[in-house]
């Protein structure tokens, strides 16, 4: 049995289907995690899960996450310290408001199954 161990990369592994930056971290059997990463000024595009659940935790910087679902919204000030679900079928957008980049880990529960797991919705901003 192999214990997983992954370190933060220096660059990111892959764009999110949000447009942020993200370095994979550990997964596991029944979850995984990222380092998201927006740069001052950016905003993602609004996305929806099909069928993953997410835990977030800002690490630095600032900005604010709009989420929505069954007819109720709701926009998080994001500052370091901030944690936050996403729950499955949440419609999601997140923008960096401050100047320095915004930094979070997510937890994806089940593990990230692929590109086709996000689709794009109309969001906030």
């Amino acid at each position: 049995m192999a214990f997983a161990t992954r370190a933060l990369g220096p660059a990111y592994d892959v764009l999110a289907p949000d447009g942020s930056e993200v370095r994979l971290l550990a997964s596991a059997a029944k979850g995984s995690m990222a380092h998201f990463t927006l740069q001052p000024g950016q905003t993602s595009l609004a996305v929806c899960h099909r069928t993953v659940e997410e835990l977030w935790f800002v690490l630095s910087g600032a900005g604010e996450m709009w989420r929505s679902r069954a007819g109720k919204e709701q926009v998080t000030s994001l500052l370091k310290g901030i944690s936050l679900a996403i729950p499955v079928g949440t419609s999601f957008q997140f923008r960096c408001t401050g100047k320095e980049p915004l930094q979070a880990v997510a937890v994806t529960m089940p593990p990230w199954p692929g590109e086709d797991e996000a689709f794009s919705v109309a969001g906030k901003w």
